[in-house]
């Protein structure tokens, strides 16, 4: 029993042990997009270069490994564009495309983001595009898959969709084989709003699709994060054939990849034992040979899924982009990390309420793997903020 701010006595669930298969989900294709550990002795308060603890960054990439998930990394829940500086981006891409050799093909287990983050002055196309060709010949060069993030330089200078396009254009000219696109909605980048040379939706989402069909042979699959069910399924259905739709719904996920979609979620991070059991589950149902059956093992990924909707809902609540807070705050209940600590002071990015309610919905899903750990440190937490 622990008492928590705003939930008052609370007595802990029955732990659940996840069943853990390297095995590789093989009915759909699923990254988690993986957080950065801070050294808990760096200067990293904000505005700071981010200074990471390397040794427990990397064992936390071979967690998500060993239940079988891809990673996608130096991404937005690496802490991209709020404390991961380019000098950090380069060194984690470097160091986890080779811890990834250990598992196997580097450029299927881990796929990088290569942005513009870099170039903040960026005030041209000319200049935009090659901070671009920059990021992506690192990626590539690591070994890694790449993806290329939404850039908040080219949604300040693009006059319109003709501007994405020649610049989208250019960079599948230098890949050396299929991209990632990422479209990433402004709730959680605010600075984002009207990718793809307009705000209303359906605009750019005709821009998006006309880049796509032009480049599908250069265009693994895009990655969609604007908590938009209705919107996804539509978009999915317009794709050109071989494109996959990597779900980046943090809201709707499991009913987004019960009905197609593949994954590419920064809640996997948090829940990934649950997920990994869940996709597994999938592949069964998927390949039952009667209705009945299929329809009993759907319901246990239900069932499985379920109850990580309501921890994933509040970890990503409103401001969305304090998102990486949660994550990295139940990486350390379950003792990922030695400190509950992130890179630019992210982790005051949250109240101590919402950490709290976190902690509970974590329980109620199954996901504190050491109850008796994460007891202590929850009861240390509100300590030091004098409960």
């Amino acid at each position: 029993m622990i008492d928590l701010p705003g939930a008052g006595a609370y007595t802990l669930a029955e732990p659940t042990v996840w069943p853990v298969s390297e095995t590789p989900a093989t009915s759909r294709i699923v990254y988690a997009a993986a957080h950065v550990v801070a050294d808990p002795l760096g200067d990293n308060t904000p505005g700071s270069p981010a200074a990471v603890d390397w040794d427990a960054t990397l064992r936390f990439r071979r967690h998500l490994w060993s239940h079988g998930l891809r990673i996608a990394d130096a991404m937005d829940t690496a802490q991209r564009n709020m404390g991961l500086d380019w000098a950090a981006t380069k060194e984690l891409i470097r160091r986890s495309a080779a811890e990834a050799r250990s598992f196997g093909d580097p450029a299927t287990l881990v796929a990088c983001g290569a942005g513009t983050d870099h170039a903040p002055e960026a005030a041209d196309l000319h200049t935009i595009t090659a901070a671009y060709a920059e990021q992506l010949e690192t990626v590539q060069s690591a070994g890694a898959g790449v993806i290329i993030m939404a850039s908040r330089q080219l949604a300040k200078v693009a006059a319109g969709p003709q501007d994405y396009h020649q610049v989208y254009g250019k960079l599948f000219g230098l890949a050396d084989r299929p991209v990632i696109l990422h479209w990433l909605g402004e709730m959680f980048d605010p600075q984002l709003a009207g990718y793809w040379g307009s705000r209303d939706v359906d605009a750019a989402t005709e821009s998006f699709l006309e880049l796509i069909h032009a480049h599908a042979s250069m265009v693994d699959g895009v990655k969609v994060s604007l908590l938009d069910e209705e919107h996804e399924v539509r978009l999915r259905a317009a794709l050109p054939e071989g494109v996959k739709l990597y779900t980046g719904d943090d809201f709707n996920y499991p009913s987004l990849i019960k009905t197609g979609s593949h994954a590419l979620l920064g809640i996997f991070d948090a829940i990934a034992p649950a997920a990994a059991a869940a996709l597994q589950v999938l592949d069964a149902a998927e390949a039952a040979c009667d209705e009945a059956g299929r329809d009993r093992l759907l319901a246990a990924y239900d069932e499985i899924f379920g109850p990580t909707v309501p921890l994933s809902r509040k970890i990503f609540e409103t401001p969305t982009y304090n998102y990486k807070t949660g994550i990295v705050f139940l990486a350390w209940l379950n003792g990922h990390q030695d400190a509950f600590a992130m890179v630019n002071g992210a982790q005051s990015a949250r109240s101590l309420l919402h950490l709290s309610e976190v902690f509970r919905l974590a329980d109620q899903a199954g996901l504190l793997s050491d109850q008796e750990l994460a007891v202590h440190r929850m009861k240390a937490l509100l300590a030091v903020n004098g409960l």
